[in-house]
C-alpha cells in the first residue's frame, strides 16, 4: 500500500477507477494526504495517498510468470500482470504453487499436445513456463516420492474452465501412470467418458454459462505400486434439485429434458412427447435451444456415452422413461375439488399427463393422483386422509418430481463408479475436484447459500495452505516469523455452522416445527446474530439477511429456505413408487426398513450438504493440496476480451487476493541478492564496490537506508510491505538528482555558446539595417506623393473596367454553363452506352473462361483417373507375370491386345482425317455465312447513314409556310418510319450477330474436340509401346526362367552323383588347418585362401588313412571354432574388418548360403546379439557396426535369390521394406570396378571376381537379421551419445548468473571477467568434448564415414530440438545476456564441425538452424525497428509465426533495457495466428524429435550409397 513518504510528485501510481477497476496514472500534485493524479485515459482524479498504489515501471514487458516476483504485490500489480500475460496468450501464471488459469475461449492444441506434455514430465516446478500440466507433475512425483496422496482442487464461477481443466489434469496423469485397463478401457477413459452422461444429467444454461455445473464432483484417481492408475471413483455434491421445477430467464433446465425432446419421432412417439415450449418444467424460460449446439446430437452422444459406461439398453430406456414422466408430471394443473381444501386435475389435459406420468412410472394412476392429493395422518387411534388444496398439491408435486430426478441422479452416479472400478489395494491416490465457485447473483436462495459455505471451507483450507507455504519458504531462508499473524475466516464458518447456535442449525429447527414460515425463520436470525459482526440485517426487507463473506457481502431471500432444505420423502410417493411394476423405478425408491418408518428423525439438506463437506474437508486434510483457480476473462464468452472488474470479483471470489493479503503480512516483497543489488546498488555504490559478500552488500544498503522489519535470508532479501516501494521512490530521487545535474551543466553551455554567437551575430545585423532603414524611410517619402497622384487615376479606371469586365463574365457564364450541361447529358449518355458494351464483353468472356476451366479440370480427371486404372492393370499385369506358366497365355494377350489396339489406332487416324476433313468443310461455310452476314450488316449501316442525312436534309431546307402545323406532322410521321426502319435493321444486326457468336462457339467447341482426340490418340499410342515394352520384358523373363531351370536341374544331377568323400574330406581340411593356426587369422598364408586346390588335395590321403566322421559332426566342429574366434576381439587389418571377412570366407567356403537347413546363422547372430546386448561401451559397438556393416555388403553383392526364396515372399518383401534392406537393394547396382580386397591376399580380384550365389531361404533370412541388427547398433550408438549430452543441455541453455558486485571489485575486474567467460562455456566444452571422443571412437573402428555423418546429423537435430524447445518453455532464457551466452556456446559447436571437417560432420551444422535464428533474434539491436517481413524472410526464415510471436512475446533485455519488436509486429503475428487456426493447421510452437522420423530419413542416404562406393574403396586396396 502506498504511504505518504512513498509518494511524490511524479510518481507512476494506480487508482481506483468504476469502469476499468484499476488505471494507472502520474501524481501531479500533492495536497496533504491527498493527491491529484493525471491517468492514463485522460482523467484527472483526486485520490487519498491510502488509496492509491505505487505502479512499477521497470516491470518486464511480458508481465512475469509468478506473482511472487512482483515487485509490488496488490491488487492492480496482480490484475495488470493477467492482462498482459492474456493478451499474448499466456493463460497460465503461478502465485507461488498457485495456478491461475483464464479461459482463452479459443482452442490452443499446441499447449496440449503430446510434446508437451513430454517437456513436463519431471521437470522441476517453476522451471517452466505455468501450465496445467506442471500442477499435474508436482502431485504426482510428490506421490510416488514422499508416498502421500495428493488432491488438486479446481475452483471458478461457470464458464471459467474448470471442466476442461479437469480433463486436462486427467490426460496427463494418465500420460505419467501408464495405462492399465479394464476390459479394454482405461480407467482415465473410463472417467472421461462419464462426463458426457453426467453432464446432461447434472448441467443446465446458466445466466454466465451455457453448460453450468450445478453441483460439486471430486474425483479419485488410485494407483497401485508402480504409480499406474488401477482404480477411479466420482463423489458428488449438492445437485441443484429446485431446477428440476423452478427456472429462470433466460436460463434452462436440465439438458436431459430438451434432449428427449429432440430424440428421434418413435422415442418421442413412445413417450407422448412433443415440443419443450409445451411443458411446464421447461417453458419457464425462453430459451429452448443454445447456439451451435444440436439437442438431437447431443442425445445420440449420451446415449453413447451410456453404452461405454456400461449402462444397459433396458435400463437407458428406463431412465428416459423417468426423465419423460417427470416432465408429464410437470404438466399436471390442479383445481379445487368438490369438498373444502381439496383439489383435483383442472382439466381433460391434467388428466392426460397425469395418466402418462403413471404409465411411464408403471402405478396406478389412482394412487397417483392420490398420493399428489392427499396426506394420510397416522394416529393412536385411527388412519386420517387429508385433502390438500391446489397449492399444497401443486406444492406435492414439485416435491414429487425433485425426489424422482434427485434420486435418479444419485443411481447414475452409483452406476459410474461401479462401471469404472475401485482399486481395494490402493495406497495413494490424486484427487481432483471440479466444484463450484463463490456465487452472488441479485437474487440468493438456499442453493448459493451451500455454495458459498463449500467455498468459506475450501478457503480456510486455502489460506491454512498458503500460511503453511509462507512458512516453509521463512523456514527455508531462516528467518524469524514468529510475529506474523495469520488472516482466517472461523468466525463465518461458526456463523453457519455452530451447534446449536448456528444458521443451519437454526435451520433445521425450523423446519422441525409445521408452523414455521421463512418470517418466523429470519426473525430468529435477526435476534440470535443482531451483535455479530459478520451477519448484517437489510433495513428494507423482513426476510432477507446478509452474510459478510471473504468475498464480500450477499445477500440472501430466506423465502425457500425451508422448501429447500427438507430432505424426507412423503410416505405416500415412497409407497407408491416403492409399489411400481418397473423394477428401475421400484429400485430408486427400495422399501425403509420398519424402524426407520417408525422413527420419526429429521432429514435436511443442510445437514447432509454439510456431513458431506465434512468428509471432503478430511479426505483433502489427508492429502497435500494444489490449487487452480480458474477465471472467465468475460461474460461473452468470446476471446481476447479481459473485463477488469469481472475479473477482480473472479480473483476476490477464487481467494486469489486472500493469499496476497496473507502474504502482505509477512514479507511480499522477496528477492535474490543479485537481483536487490542490480537495483538498488546506486543508493549506495562505495559499499558496492568494496569487497564484500552479496549478502552483506543488501544488508548495509536497507541499514544505510534506515528501513526497519526486513530480513536477510540465505540467498534473499525480505522486504514488508510499502518497503520496496521507499526503495522505488529513494532510487528514483537518486536518479533524478543525477539527471538533473547533467541537464543542469549541459543546458548551462548550451545557453552561454548561443548568447555569445546571437550577440556578436546581432551587433553586425543592427549596423547594417540602421542604414537600410535610413534609405528606406527617404525613398517612401518621394513615392508617397506620386503614388497619392497615381491612386485617384487608378482608381476611376479599375472602377470602369471592372464594370465591363464584370457584365461580359455574365454573359460567358451563362454560356458557358449552358454548353457544361449539354456536354455533360451528352457523355453521361455515351458512358452509359459503353458500360453497357463493356458489360456484355465482360460477362461473354467470363462465360467462356469458366467453361474453358471446367472443361481442361474434367480432361485433367479424366486422365489421372484413366493413368490410376493402367497403373492398377499394370500391377495385376506384374502379378501374373510372376508365374512362369502364365507368361505364354500373357504374351498370347498382350499380342491379341496389341492387334487390337494397332487396329484402334488405325481407326482412330481414320476418323481423325473424316473429323479434320468435315472441320475444314464447316469452317469454310461458318466463314462463308459470315462474311454474308458482315456484308448485310455494312449494307444496312450504310442505308440506315443515308437515310439519317436526307431526314436532316430535309428538316433543314423546308421552307417556312403559313400551313407550319401540317408540314411538322409530315415530318414526324417520315421520322416515325425512319426509326422504324433503324430499329428494325437493329434487331436483324442483333441477330445476326448472335448467329456469328454462335459460330464462334460452334467452331470453339469442335477446336477443343479435335484437340482432345488428338490427345487421346498420343496417349493411345504411348500406350502401345508400353505394352511393346512390357511384353519383350516378359519375353526376356521367361527365357531367364527357363535356363535358371535347366541350370538348377544340372545341379541337382551333379550333386547327386558326387563322391562324399571329397565332402567330407574338404570339411576336414578345413578343421585341420585351422586346428593348425590355433585360430583361422593365425596361419596367415593358408588360413583364409580357401580355394586352394592343393590343399585339398593334399589331405585325401589323410582322409582315406584315418576313419571319417559323420557330416554333421564335422559341421558341428566347424561352426564351435567359427564361433569361439568370432567372439574375441579380433581387430583390424589395415582398415578392413578382420571377422566379417572370416564369417563371409567359411560361409562361401561351407556352401551355406545354398543349403536348405543350417544352424550357423542363428549362432552367428546369437553371437552378435550377446556382443552388444547391455553394451554401454562405444567401443564395442562402433566395432560391431563396422563388422555388421561390412558383412551385409559381402552378402548383398554375392546372394541372389532363387526360386527355393519363393517360399517366404512376404519375409523378402518386409526386408526391402526396412531402412537397411533398402540400402542392400542399392548394393546391387555397385561398379564393376569396385575392388575389395580381404584379409592376407585372400580373394584378391575383389568383389567383382565373385560369383553370385543362389541363396536359399535361410540365407536371406540371415541377410534379413543382419539388416536388423545394424539398425538395433546403430540407434545405440546414437542413444548413448544422446544420454551422454542431455544432461548438460540443460545447463547449456541459460547462462549462470554472475552478480553485479562481482564484475566490478576493483583492479582485478577484467582478470575476473576472463575467468568468469571461462566459467561460462565450460558446459559447452564438455559437448564439445563429448562429440571428439565419439567421433575419435568411431575413427577407431573404421566405421563408415557415411554413417558417421548421419549420426552426427541425428545428434546436432537433438541439440538443436532440446535447445530450442528449452528456450520457448522457460522465458528466463528469452534474455539479450542469455542469447549471447547461447551464441558463444554455438560457436564451440562450429569450430567443432570445422575441425572434425566434411567428411566426418556433413551438414550436421545446418541442423542447428532453428536455435541460431532464435538465438539471432535475441541479439539483435533495434528490434522496435523490424518489421515482420524482415524478422520473418531475412532474420528468422525458418521459424514459424508461432514461434517467432512466442519468442517476441518472451524477450527481455537485462543487459541494455530495449524492447522487444513493435505492438504493430506483434498485433500482425496475431492476425497470421488466428489465420492458421481457422484454417486448421496445428499452431504448436515446439519441435519434435522423432527418431523414427530420423530413421526413415537415413534410409533415402542408403539408397545412394553405390554412388559413394568409390571413395570408401579406394581405403579397402591400399
Amino acid at each position: 500500500m502506498g504511504t505518504p513518504v512513498n509518494i511524490i510528485v511524479g510518481s507512476h501510481v494506480w487508482v481506483e477507477d468504476h469502469s476499468l477497476a484499476w488505471v494507472d496514472g502520474e501524481v501531479s500534485k500533492l495536497n496533504g494526504e491527498d493527491a491529484e493524479i493525471q491517468t492514463s485515459n485522460g482523467k484527472r482524479v483526486v485520490a487519498n495517498l491510502s488509496r492509491i498504489y505505487p505502479k512499477d515501471m521497470e516491470a518486464p514487458a511480458g508481465g512475469v510468470d509468478d506473482m511472487t516476483k512482483l515487485s509490488y504485490l496488490h491488487e492492480p500489480g496482480v490484475l495488470q500482470n493477467l492482462k498482459i500475460r492474456y493478451e499474448l496468450n499466456e493463460i497460465y501464471t503461478y502465485t507461488g504453487n498457485i495456478l491461475i488459469a483464464i479461459n482463452p475461449f479459443q482452442r490452443l492444441p499446441h499447449l496440449y499436445d503430446a510434446h508437451m506434455m513430454q517437456q513436463y514430465k519431471g521437470a522441476p516446478f517453476g522451471e517452466l513456463s505455468p501450465h496445467v500440466f506442471a500442477v499435474a507433475d508436482v502431485a504426482y512425483r510428490a506421490m510416488i516420492n514422499e508416498g502421500k496422496s495428493n488432491s488438486i482442487l479446481v475452483s471458478g464461477e461457470s464458464g471459467a474452465g474448470k471442466t476442461e481443466t479437469t480433463k486436462m489434469l486427467m490426460r496427463y496423469l494418465a500420460f505419467l501412470g501408464g495405462r492399465v485397463a479394464t476390459e479394454g478401457r482405461t480407467v482415465e477413459q473410463q472417467v472421461l467418458e462419464s462426463n458426457p452422461v453426467l453432464e446432461a444429467f447434472g448441467n443446465a444454461k446458466t445466466v454466465r454459462n451455457n453448460n453450468s455445473s450445478r453441483f460439486g464432483k471430486f474425483v479419485e484417481i488410485q494407483f497401485d505400486k508402480q504409480g499406474r492408475i488401477s482404480g477411479a471413483a466420482i463423489r458428488t455434491y449438492l445437485l441443484e434439485r429446485s431446477r428440476v421445477c423452478q427456472i429462470s430467464d433466460p436460463e434452462r433446465n436440465y439438458h436431459c429434458f430438451y434432449l428427449l425432446c429432440a430424440a428421434p419421432q418413435e422415442e418421442i412417439e413412445k413417450y407422448k412427447l412433443g415440443n419443450p415450449k409445451s411443458f411446464h418444467y421447461l417453458n419457464q424460460s425462453n430459451c429452448y435451444e443454445l447456439v451451435g449446439v444440436s439437442d438431437a446430437h447431443d442425445y445420440l452422444a449420451t446415449r453413447r456415452a451410456m453404452d461405454i459406461v456400461g449402462i444397459s439398453g433396458k435400463e437407458q430406456d428406463a431412465i428416459f422413461r423417468v426423465v419423460a414422466a417427470i416432465l408429464h408430471l410437470g404438466n399436471i394443473e390442479f383445481t379445487k375439488g368438490k369438498e373444502i381444501d381439496s383439489s383435483v386435475p383442472k382439466d381433460e389435459k391434467s388428466k392426460f399427463h397425469l395418466n402418462m406420468t403413471a404409465e411411464l412410472l408403471m402405478c396406478d394412476p389412482r394412487a397417483l393422483e392420490d398420493a399428489l392429493c392427499k396426506r394420510v395422518m397416522i394416529t393412536p387411534e385411527e388412519v386420517i386422509k387429508r385433502s390438500l388444496d391446489p397449492l399444497g398439491a401443486t406444492v406435492s408435486r414439485d416435491g414429487l418430481a425433485k425426489t424422482i430426478y434427485s434420486r435418479l441422479f444419485d443411481w447414475l452416479v452409483d452406476k459410474i463408479n461401479v462401471s469404472i472400478g475401485q482399486d481395494p489395494n490402493s495406497k495413494s491416490l490424486i484427487g481432483v475436484l471440479d466444484i463450484y465457485g463463490f456465487e452472488s447473483f441479485k437474487a440468493n436462495s438456499f442453493e448459493q447459500f451451500c455454495i458459498n459455505f463449500t467455498n468459506e471451507k475450501l478457503q480456510q483450507h486455502f489460506n491454512q495452505h498458503v500460511f503453511k507455504m509462507e512458512q516453509e519458504e521463512y523456514t527455508k531462508e531462516a528467518i524469524d516469523w514468529s510475529y506474523i499473524e495469520f488472516v482466517d475466516n472461523q468466525d463465518v464458518l461458526d456463523l453457519i455452522e455452530k451447534k446449536p447456535g448456528g444458521i443451519v442449525a437454526l435451520l433445521d429447527e425450523a423446519c422441525m416445527f409445521p408452523k414455521s414460515t421463512h418470517e418466523t425463520f429470519a426473525n430468529k436470525l435477526y435476534q440470535t446474530f443482531k451483535n455479530h459482526k459478520r451477519f448484517i440485517k437489510p433495513k428494507l426487507s423482513r426476510t432477507d439477511f446478509t452474510i459478510a463473506h471473504y468475498a464480500g457481502e450477499v445477500l440472501y431471500q430466506s423465502d425457500q429456505f425451508l422448501d429447500k432444505n427438507k430432505d424426507y420423502v412423503v410416505p405416500e410417493h415412497q409407497d407408491l413408487l416403492s409399489a411400481s411394476k418397473c423394477s428401475f423405478v421400484a429400485g430408486l425408491f427400495p422399501l425403509l426398513p420398519e424402524e426407520t418408518t417408525k422413527s420419526s428423525k429429521f432429514s435436511s439438506i443442510g445437514s447432509r450438504f454439510k456431513l458431506q463437506l465434512q468428509q471432503l474437508m478430511e479426505t483433502l486434510s489427508s492429502t497435500e493440496p494444489h490449487y487452480i483457480r480458474c477465471v472467465k476473462p468475460n461474460n461473452l464468452l468470446k476471446p481476447a476480451i479481459f473485463e477488469n472488474v469481472n475479473i477482480m470479483q473472479q480473483l476476490r471470489c477464487g481467494g486469489v487476493l486472500e493469499a496476497i493479503r496473507i502474504s502482505c503480512a509477512g514479507y511480499p516483497t522477496r528477492r535474490a541478492f543479485f537481483e536487490f543489488i542490480n537495483r538498488f546498488g546506486v543508493l549506495a555504490p562505495e559499499i558496492v564496490e568494496g569487497n564484500h559478500d552479496e549478502k552483506v552488500i543488501c544488508g548495509k544498503i536497507l541499514e544505510k537506508k534506515g528501513l526497519k522489519g526486513f530480513q536477510i535470508g540465505k540467498t534473499k532479501v525480505f522486504l514488508r510491505a510499502g518497503q520496496m516501494a521507499e526503495l522505488d521512490a529513494r532510487r528514483a530521487e537518486v536518479l533524478s538528482n543525477a539527471a538533473k545535474t547533467i541537464q543542469h551543466r549541459i543546458r548551462t553551455h548550451n545557453a552561454r555558446k548561443q548568447f555569445i554567437a546571437l550577440r556578436k551575430a546581432t551587433i553586425h545585423v543592427q549596423s547594417l539595417w540602421r542604414g537600410r532603414l535610413a534609405c528606406k524611410f527617404f525613398e517612401s517619402m518621394k513615392r508617397e506623393a506620386g503614388a497619392v497622384k497615381i491612386q485617384k487615376n487608378i482608381r476611376r479606371y479599375q472602377a470602369r473596367k471592372g464594370y465591363s469586365k464584370l457584365r461580359v463574365s455574365g454573359l460567358v457564364l451563362q454560356t458557358g454553363l449552358r454548353a457544361m450541361a449539354a456536354r455533360k447529358e451528352f457523355r453521361f449518355r455515351k458512358q452509359t452506352k459503353a458500360a453497357i458494351i463493356m458489360q456484355t464483353r465482360w460477362r461473354c468472356h467470363r462465360a467462356s473462361s469458366y467453361y474453358k476451366k471446367l472443361k481442361r479440370a474434367s480432361i485433367v480427371s479424366q486422365c489421372r483417373w484413366r493413368g490410376r486404372i493402367a497403373r492398377r492393370e499394370l500391377r495385376k499385369l506384374k502379378m501374373a507375370a510372376r508365374e512362369t506358366g502364365a507368361l505364354k497365355e500373357a504374351k498370347d494377350k498382350l499380342e491379341k491386345h496389341v492387334e487390337e489396339l494397332t487396329w484402334r489406332l488405325q481407326l482412330e487416324k481414320r476418323l481423325r482425317t473424316d473429323l479434320e476433313e468435315a472441320k475444314t468443310q464447316e469452317i469454310t461455310k461458318l466463314q462463308n455465312s459470315l462474311q454474308s452476314m458482315q456484308i448485310k450488316i455494312d449494307e444496312t449501316s450504310a442505308l440506315l447513314v443515308k437515310e439519317r442525312e436526307a431526314a436532316r436534309k430535309a428538316i433543314e431546307e423546308a421552307p417556312p409556310v403559313i400551313k407550319e402545323k401540317q408540314v411538322i406532322v409530315e415530318d414526324t410521321k417520315r421520322i416515325d418510319s425512319l426509326t422504324g426502319e433503324v430499329e428494325s435493321l437493329k434487331a436483324s444486326l442483333h441477330l445476326e450477330e448472335q448467329r456469328a457468336d454462335n459460330s464462334e462457339r460452334r467452331y470453339a467447341e469442335a477446336q477443343e474436340s479435335i484437340e482432345e482426340k488428338q490427345k487421346k490418340l498420343q496417349e493411345t499410342e504411348g500406350k502401345v509401346h508400353q505394352l511393346l515394352e512390357s511384353l519383350s520384358r516378359l519375353e526376356e523373363k521367361l527365357t531367364n526362367l527357363e535356363s535358371e531351370n535347366q541350370v538348377l536341374r544340372q545341379q541337382a544331377v551333379s550333386v547327386s552323383m558326387a563322391p562324399n568323400k571329397f565332402l567330407s574330406g574338404r570339411s576336414k581340411s578345413i578343421v585341420q588347418r585351422s586346428a593348425e593356426g590355433g585360430h583361422i587369422v593365425g596361419d596367415p598364408k593358408p588360413a583364409l585362401d580357401m580355394h586352394s586346390h592343393s590343399i585339398i588335395q593334399r589331405d585325401h590321403p589323410e582322409v582315406e588313412e584315418k576313419p571319417q566322421k559323420s557330416l554333421n559332426e564335422k559341421q558341428q566342429e566347424n561352426q564351435e571354432l567359427l564361433i569361439r574366434c568370432i567372439a574375441q576381439h579380433l581387430g583390424f587389418a589395415g582398415n578392413r574388418p578382420i571377422a566379417a571377412c572370416i564369417i563371409y570366407k567359411c560361409l562361401l567356403q561351407w556352401r551355406s548360403f545354398e543349403v536348405e537347413r543350417t544352424s550357423v546363422f542363428d549362432r552367428i547372430i546369437q553371437t552378435i546379439g550377446n556382443a552388444i546386448e547391455t553394451q554401454d561401451n562405444n567401443d564395442v559397438l562402433a566395432y560391431w557396426l563396422s563388422n555388421a556393416s561390412t558383412l551385409l555388403l559381402l552378402l548383398q553383392r554375392t546372394l541372389k535369390a532363387s526360386g527355393a526364396a519363393g517360399m517366404a515372399p512376404q519375409r523378402r518383401r518386409s526386408s526391402s521394406a526396412t531402412l537397411f534392406g533398402r540400402m542392400t537393394q542399392s548394393f546391387r547396382g555397385t561398379p564393376q570396378g569396385v575392388n575389395l580386397s580381404f584379409v592376407n591376399g585372400g580373394l584378391n580380384g575383389g568383389v567383382d571376381t565373385l560369383r553370385q550365389v543362389e541363396a536359399k531361404y535361410p540365407a536371406l533370412l540371415f541377410k534379413q537379421q543382419l539388416t536388423a541388427y545394424v539398425e538395433k547398433i546403430y540407434g545405440m550408438i546414437r542413444d548413448n551419445l544422446k544420454k551422454e549430452i542431455s544432461p548438460l543441455l540443460g545447463l547449456c541453455i541459460q547462462a549462470p548468473r554472475i552478480s553485479r558486485a562481482s564484475l566490478v571489485k576493483g583492479s582485478s575486474r577484467s582478470l575476473a571477467n576472463s575467468a568468469a567467460q571461462q566459467a561460462l562455456i565450460a558446459h559447452w566444452q564438455g559437448i564439445v568434448k563429448s562429440l571428439g571422443n565419439f567421433l575419435n571412437t568411431l575413427k577407431a573402428n573404421h566405421v563408415p564415414p557415411f554413417l558417421v555423418r548421419k549420426v552426427f546429423t541425428q545428434i546436432f537435430s537433438f541439440i538443436n530440438v532440446q535447445l530450442f524447445n528449452s528456450l520457448l518453455l522457460r522465458r528466463e532464457c528469452c534474455s539479450f545476456s542469455n542469447g549471447e551466452y547461447v551464441k558463444a556456446g554455438l560457436a564451440e559447436l562450429e569450430h567443432w564441425c570445422y575441425k572434425a571437417t566434411d567428411e566426418y560432420a556433413g551438414s550436421a551444422w545446418d541442423e542447428l538452424k532453428h536455435i541460431r535464428q532464435a538465438i539471432g533474434f535475441l541479439v539483435i539491436h533495434q528490434k522496435p525497428k523490424k518489421t515482420l517481413d524482415e524478422i520473418s524472410h531475412d532474420l528468422c526464415p525458418v521459424l514459424s509465426i508461432q514461434q517467432l510471436y512466442r519468442i517476441s512475446t518472451m524477450y527481455w533485455d537485462d543487459k541494455y533495457g530495449t524492447h522487444s519488436v513493435s505492438s504493430e509486429v506483434i498485433s500482425n503475428m496475431r492476425v497470421l495466428m488466428t489465420e492458421d487456426s481457422n484454417n486448421a493447421v496445428s499452431n504448436s510452437f515446439l519441435l519434435d524429435d522423432d527418431s523414427r522420423r530420423s530413421m526413415e530419413n537415413l534410409s533415402t542416404l542408403f539408397t545412394t550409397f553405390h554412388f559413394q562406393l568409390m571413395t570408401y574403396q579406394s581405403r579397402w586396396n591400399k
